[in-house]
Formats: C-alpha cells, structure tokens, sequence
C-alpha cells in the first residue's frame, strides 16, 4: 500500500471503532502518533538503517508486541509516563501522553494489525506525510472535539508561501506552528522549486525549520508531522514553550505564522472565594512599542523582533488589530516606520473553523534603522466583499486565491497594476486617517442593499463583539498608562 488515501482510511476506519468507546478524533490521533513513532523507532534500528536508537529497551515497540490484555495495557501507561520525562524530539512527542483506549484488547488490536504490519519506513516521506496531514485535517474538521484552532486552511498556507517564495538557506519559523502546516508548505515550495546539492538538503531537513507552540498536544502532532516527512528526523526543531515570553534575537530571514485566535493573553488564578478566574496578562518586553494584553498585537510585535533586518513576515491577524485605538495605533505606526508593510489581504469569512472570524494576512519586510518611514505604499486586496464561504459547502480553495498571486506579482513585487480588487494606498494617506485605520473598504457590499445578501448572524455578531472590546481594550489602556 503506497496511496496516501487509502493510508488515511485504512487508519481512519479504525477510528470508528474507537469512537464507541468515546474516544475522539484527537485522541485517536494522539494515540497513532505515540505508537507509530514507536514503530518507526523499531524500523530505524534494523536493516538497511541500523541507527542507534534512544528509546530505553524496555519501552520499545518490541516490548508493546510481546504483551497482550491488562499486562499490556499497565506497560503501555508506564510507557507513555517514562518516553514523556526523556529529552529532545521523544520528549516533545510524549510529554504529558495518556492512554486514552479503555479496552486493552482494542490496544493490542491497534499495535499489531494496523501499525505492525505496516513498514512505514519504506513508504515514501510524501506518502506517509500526506497521510498523517489527511488524519489532521479530519481532526479539525470534526466540530464537536477537534482541532480546529490549530489548522490553517491549506489553500491559504500555499498561497502565502506561494508569494513569500522561501529560498534554501533561509531560517524559516513560525512561533505558533500548530501542527506545522506552514513549515511543512514552506519545505515543499523550496524542494519543488530549487535543485540542491547534498549539503543542502541536509541543511533544509536538520537546521532550516524551527517553530514554538504551547499547547503540548498540537506541538507532538506537529513533531510528528515534521518527522513523517523526513525533517529534522533527530533532532527537535519545536519549542514547547509561549514564544511571547522573552525575545530569543533578530534570527530568522522568514516568519510564517497563523497566531491563535482570542484577543487576551491570560493566566488561571484563584480568586479569595476559591474559585478560578482569568487575569489579564500584559505583556511587557523592552522590545515591544506598546504594553498591551491583546494577544494578536503582542504576536505582530514579537514577529517583528525575531526577524533579521530585510527578514520577511507573513502573518494572519483578525480585524481588529487593523483599527483598534490605543497600542493598536501606535503598533500600527511603528511597524510602517521600521518595516515595508507592503501588502494586506482581507480574508473572507468562513475559511476557519473558528466560526465568524475575519482576518487579514499582512507581509512585511523589516528594516534597518531609519529616520524616514520604510513603507510609502500599502497595496490591499480585497477578498472579502460580496465573497461567501463555507466549511462544507464552500470551502475556500486554491484557485480562489490564484488571482491574489498574480496582483501580488511574486516576481517583481514594485511592478504592481490596481483592479477592482487591489488597490493601493499611500503611507500619508492612511497616517491621516483616524487611529492609523488600516481597515479600507472600497468596494460596494451587496448585502448593504440586498436583504438576501446579508451576512450570517455569528459575523454580524461577531463584528459588534470585535468593535465593543477595542473600545474597552482603549479605555483600560488610557486607565494603565495614566
């Protein structure tokens, strides 16, 4: 078996099993991953690979097959616990794992008659990749318990990175990598674009992608991900850890990223009562413009900071990060001083799974120090006016992005036209207008006119909601700077 389709269903019918007993999607994915590294572990230490493996001996694949019912299951709970306490990519993997499947049985049954008698080492890394992306994007498309708010849509990832054209050579990251879809769109553009030499694939596989990603369970699907593919097979490129925390230096030549949606950065406490409660967290580094709780400004600030001078960023922000007042003006001022915040796309809505989101992808290009403002145009296209999509019915694709690509011009960015989609907008013009709104509108939206047009309730809703917490967001800063 070589077809990555029928990999993904030969897995994911399996998972119908499961779900009787409750298990969901990304349990059922977590489960695979911790047992299909193991596999692997088991095949790299064989013929014709003959690698040293760091996996203690009584924690490997070999020890899983040699015990059945209740003895099974105890020894696979222990092995989750001690892989989890180990360094590197085995840590990453199984930190904080559980054993979800009740039934030892059905354990035994998954470890010997779907990953056993599979060599996955010798399915091609396209083949197996592809899989493993197929059980994610299953994953997020389940509503009800999946990971969703970890997946960007994979005709915008391509698209983005399409125009960013990474290069071999550069030091790519993404500091809220999810499950690595930029990283793994980045890799495939530059392998299908450049001819290499040896070193240098080496180098792309092993010192090319780094990421960050705080929520343990999408950072081991990201690892996973990364290593089903053939990148950074031995090492580990994904921190779990906040990226916003401290400021590791100027040291990548290109940001991808798609930052979490949710405006505030918050920690759990407890209150004098007893009870857990959110407390607001701002964010304070000597490198930033503007002390703000307001994640997404606090991502954009960070993004700028890590990037070499002349580095490229692309990054998916929601609406209010282009108006609100307060740090979001000021954010918005010094990122067009230091940078060439050259381009904006105002995405639709309904290409998330996060519901009513509206957002915006902005690429920029950090600068050196400079007395005169680096951005002097900003091109903005629109494809969010009078565009309806959906999930299911009407998913957003790839051809659907094709015509941003072209105004874009990838090949030579200052050789631009305006159409009614893409327009351009001066750096005088847009300081004139009130907060330094980045939020223009153009063209005509139907719905205004048509009843029949109008939009869903949860983005009307979601807009109201958007406009009420900047409001309240400037208020509280007025409050803490005075």
């Amino acid at each position: 078996m070589t077809d990555s389709k029928q990999l993904v269903q030969k897995l994911w019918n399996y998972c119908d099993i499961l779900r009787d007993d409750g298990l969901s999607y990304g349990d059922y994915v977590e489960q695979l991953t911790f047992l299909l590294f193991l596999k692997m572990d088991d095949e790299r230490i064989k013929p014709p690979f003959n690698k040293k493996s760091d996996i203690p001996k009584e924690y490997n694949w070999q020890s899983l097959l040699a015990k059945d019912g209740a003895e099974l299951e105890a020894h696979y709970i222990k092995t989750l616990q001690e892989l989890g306490k180990q360094e590197g990519i085995i840590g990453v993997i199984f930190r904080k794992a559980q054993n979800r499947i009740q039934d030892p049985a059905k354990i035994r049954k998954l470890i010997v008659e779907l990953i056993d008698k599979e060599n996955w080492l010798s399915l091609e890394a396209d083949v197996k990749g592809d899989a493993y992306e197929g059980l994610l994007e299953k994953n997020a498309v389940d509503v009800k318990g999946g990971a969703g708010q970890y997946f960007t849509p994979r005709a915008l990832i391509d698209a983005m990175v399409e125009v960013m054209k990474p290069e071999p050579g550069m030091k790519i990251h993404d500091p809220a990598c999810g499950t690595g879809g930029f990283l793994l769109s980045a890799y495939n553009y530059i392998v299908k674009h450049h001819q290499m030499d040896r070193d240098q694939k080496h180098e792309l596989k092993h010192k090319t992608f780094t990421g960050n990603e705080i929520v343990p369970m999408a950072a081991r699907l990201c690892v996973m991900n990364l290593y089903l593919h053939g990148i950074n097979g031995e090492e580990n490129p994904i921190m779990v850890e906040d990226s916003l925390k401290n400021n590791p230096g100027a040291i990548y030549d290109m940001v991808l990223t798609n930052p979490p949606f949710g405006k505030k950065s918050s920690e759990t406490i407890i209150t004098e009562t007893g009870k857990e409660a959110k407390k607001d967290l701002t964010i304070v580094r000597d490198d930033f413009w503007a002390k703000t709780s307001n994640k997404q400004l606090n991502f954009l600030q960070h993004v700028r900071s890590i990037l070499k001078i002349n580095g490229k960023a692309a990054i998916v922000l929601p609406d209010n990060v282009l108006f609100e007042g307060g740090a979001g003006g000021t954010v918005r001022k010094k990122l067009m001083q230091t940078c060439d915040l050259h381009t904006i796309i105002r995405l639709p809505t309904g290409v998330f799974y996060a519901q009513g989101v509206k957002a915006n992808v902005l690429f920029f290009d950090k600068k050196e120090a400079s007395e005169k403002s680096w951005t002097s145009k900003v091109w903005i296209y629109d494809l969010r006016t009078n565009k309806n999509f959906t999930l299911k019915e009407n998913p957003l694709k790839f051809e659907d992005l094709k015509d941003f690509i072209k105004c874009y011009n990838p090949e030579n960015r200052f050789d631009r036209k305006e159409t009614e989609q893409f327009k351009c907008f001066g750096y005088e013009e847009i300081l004139k207008r009130d907060k330094t709104n980045l939020d223009v509108l153009w063209i005509k939206d139907k719905c205004l006119d048509d009843l029949e047009n109008l939009q869903y309730p949860d983005v009307i809703a979601n807009e109201l909601i958007e406009e009420l917490e900047g409001a309240l967001e400037h208020l509280r800063e007025i409050n803490f700077n005075s």
